[in-house]
């Protein structure tokens, strides 16, 4: 498996990627989740145009996983990760933190942070398992109540959301 910064060829796959990484929201009752558009070929062309957006390729480089990032707050955001369910459980969403972390550690980042669903285990458990940590309220920073606030209106919080923080 390699891991590459996106490009303008992999975007539609992206796409593929997401809607089925997100059909294994349906097994938990998470239907909206599972049937939520992906992220739009201009919003990833924006992240790849920015250097937000890394790929996990197969042998045929192929992507089978992704990963869009940006910075809020003076740390590296982690807006999305997800992988084919055809590549799960090989650690690739691992590698892929772990690439993001190492760049960011490398340009002086501090931390990496993300939001993410508080139970569902792909999510908030998995993400402590690769280092990170929940935030409490009061370490919530401007930037991240603002996307806690659109997540809100996205319809997000109807189940329970989290804040997370790894130190780089």
């Amino acid at each position: 498996m390699r891991i590459r910064p996106g490009r303008a060829g992999d975007l539609p796959v992206l796409r593929d990627v997401e809607r089925a990484a997100g059909l294994c929201f349906r097994d938990l009752g998470m239907d909206a989740v599972a049937d939520d558009e992906p992220p739009s070929l201009e919003t990833l062309r924006a992240y790849a145009e920015r250097g937000g957006l890394w790929v996990a390729a197969d042998g045929d480089d192929r992507p089978v996983a992704y990963l869009m990032a940006e910075p809020v707050d003076g740390h590296i955001h982690v807006e999305q990760v997800s992988v084919h369910p055809d590549s799960a459980r090989r650690g690739i969403g691992r590698a892929l933190i772990d690439h993001l972390a190492r760049w960011a550690a490398a340009r002086g980042g501090r931390a990496l942070t993300l939001t993410t669903f508080a139970e569902v285990p792909w999510n908030a458990p998995y993400y402590e398992r690769c280092g990170f940590r929940r935030l409490d309220d009061a370490e919530l920073t401007p930037g991240l109540r603002e996307i806690r606030r659109r997540e809100a209106e996205h319809g997000l919080d109807r189940w329970p959301r989290v804040c997370m923080r790894r130190d780089l």
